[in-house]
């Protein structure tokens, strides 16, 4: 399949040929370990033996003279940096089933297309090959039912890791942006993972932050989710943080999957407004996503002022996807992208495998290497053929207002919603797994903390066709004061006596160490 991209040909004459073979790093022995764990027996007293537990990350700072506990690398500085970093990751073996449209051919397309094109011969991008992530990076982020070998499979640690391999170009300055296209994709999975849902087993983003947080210190980062669904996944690890804001454009909740993402969902009792969501209404084009980036997104960058901005780079937005309802194109995707000038930008949904995603993947990765994308459109695209409808131009309008009133209010919102709590904050809530068809009934604990943001604790039952899971997970923010620390791992060691939970997790952020119990077989495993 040819684009017929024509001016592209006259860019690329320019290309030295150098990007992609000068961007292939070879990865250590160890980084390429899926993250090795100890399995260990608990005495009746619950007392576990010391264990290192997964050494992909151990060995790495071991080999710069640092122990774990160590402070965190710096990022480069980046100013001089000239490149844009990618990955394909198409994920041959992984499919939910042979014509699901999450399949591999999402991305060999864009593959093929991108290579007979010449852009990987373009001097200002360059390859990076993809690596596996550890055990330890999912346990940063998720609480995976009943173990990690159970939700992440290969493939899905191999996209996860991809975009550890572009993050650590980032942070060291050889590449000034980066582009992940993996798949599986990420932005459904929750803290809590028993199954697939919206396609999602683990959170390759959530992963990302975590990781850079853990090893070199980033704190203020905000994520931008332009998939056409409501990354309400990544929304729920990040939702009691302060320190990550995250903004999300998708189609009405009312009218497509997963049925969220509303204006009132601002955050947690101490991360309001943190969370800016704005529902579009179906048929929205290019000039109506446009708008909302200009007004509402932009500013509220400028005034975040965060260390990195991270792209949900989701393309189910074009006008010929077969999931959604909307009518965006890659000229308008390729704007999106210059404009919102991501630091990395990670591959979400998109289903229209050849009408939209080998033009709009082309589009982002001109617009991220500052090339020309001017010709980069589809076959049957007219300028002017989608023009957004005066109602709903008026309703975008009320969207972008309260949400610019709710973030120039946050530290009031803050202030009066954490009054109304005592130590503790809960909300129950209901998530639906629709691919593995699973019921999850969830309550949510926060510690509400005069010092730090406070721990988590999530009591969870699952509901599937013949038996139920409960499971209590205790959560540790990685910059929790030393009560909450202390507070939140007795939590964890009282319930390893609790019968009715089948699994106990411990995620402790601040000290990168995860265990999980098997109250059945009194065995906890050690990440």
């Amino acid at each position: 399949m040819k684009l017929g991209l024509g001016k592209i040909r006259d860019v690329l004459k320019t290309g030295s040929g150098a990007g992609m073979k000068e961007g292939k790093k070879e990865q250590t022995e160890e980084e390429n370990k899926a993250g090795n764990e100890e399995t260990r027996m608990i005495n009746e007293e619950n007392k576990p033996e010391t264990s290192e537990g997964n050494e992909g990350n151990t060995m790495e700072l071991k080999k710069a003279g640092l122990e774990l506990k160590d402070a965190p690398l710096s990022p480069a500085d980046r100013t001089e940096a000239k490149k844009t970093g990618l990955i394909f990751f198409p994920a041959f073996d992984w499919a939910i089933s042979p014509t699901h449209p999450e399949r591999e051919e999402r991305l060999l397309y864009t593959r093929d297309q991108i290579f007979e094109e010449g852009l990987m011969d373009l001097p200002e991008i360059t390859e990076y090959k993809p690596r596996l992530a550890g055990y330890r990076d999912i346990a940063r982020v998720h609480f995976c039912v009943p173990d990690i070998k159970a939700q992440a499979t290969t493939p899905h640690l191999i996209a996860a890791g991809s975009c550890l391999v572009l993050g650590d170009a980032l942070m060291k300055s050889e590449v000034k942006n980066a582009f992940a296209l993996v798949r599986p994709p990420g932005h459904h999975a929750m803290t809590v993972a028993h199954g697939n849902r919206g396609f999602c087993n683990i959170n390759n983003e959530a992963i990302l932050v975590e990781y850079l947080r853990k090893k070199y210190g980033i704190r203020r980062i905000a994520i931008v989710d332009t998939d056409v669904h409501h990354g309400d996944g990544t929304q729920e690890i990040f939702y009691n943080d302060p320190d990550v804001l995250f903004i999300s454009f998708h189609q009405d909740g009312r009218t497509l999957y997963p049925g969220s993402g509303f204006i009132n969902e601002l955050g947690g009792p101490k991360a309001l407004g943190r969370t800016i969501n704005i529902p579009l209404p179906p048929g929205t084009p290019d000039e109506g996503i446009l708008h909302v980036l200009d007004s509402l997104v932009l500013p509220i960058l400028e005034d975040f002022k965060p260390e990195l901005v991270l792209n949900s780079a989701g393309q189910d937005n074009h006008y010929t996807d077969p999931l959604a309802n909307m009518r965006f194109s890659a000229q308008g995707y390729a704007k999106l992208n210059e404009k919102l000038a991501p630091d990395m930008a990670v591959l979400e949904g998109g289903y229209a495998i050849q009408s939209a995603l080998p033009y709009v993947n082309t589009g982002i990765i001109l617009a991220m290497a500052g090339l020309d994308y001017s010709c980069v459109k589809e076959p049957d695209f007219k300028p002017g053929m989608f023009v957004q409808a005066a109602r709903d131009r008026k309703t975008l309008e009320e969207t972008v207002a309260a949400q610019l009133e709710n973030w120039k209010n946050r530290d009031r919102l803050v202030e009066t919603e954490v009054a109304k709590h005592g130590d503790f904050y809960s909300r129950k809530k209901q998530i639906f797994y629709d691919t593995d068809m699973i019921q999850e009934f969830q309550e949510e604990t926060i510690r509400m903390c005069p010092d730090c943001q406070g721990y988590k604790t999530i009591d969870s039952r699952a509901h599937r066709s013949i038996n139920d899971t409960r499971i209590f997970g205790v959560s540790i923010p990685i910059y929790a004061c030393d009560n909450c620390q202390a507070e939140a791992r007795e939590e964890y060691r009282k319930r390893l006596n609790h019968p009715e939970y089948e699994y106990v997790y411990l995620q402790d952020k601040k000290e990168d160490e995860y265990r999980a119990y098997n109250s059945r077989k009194k065995q906890e495993t050690v990440y």
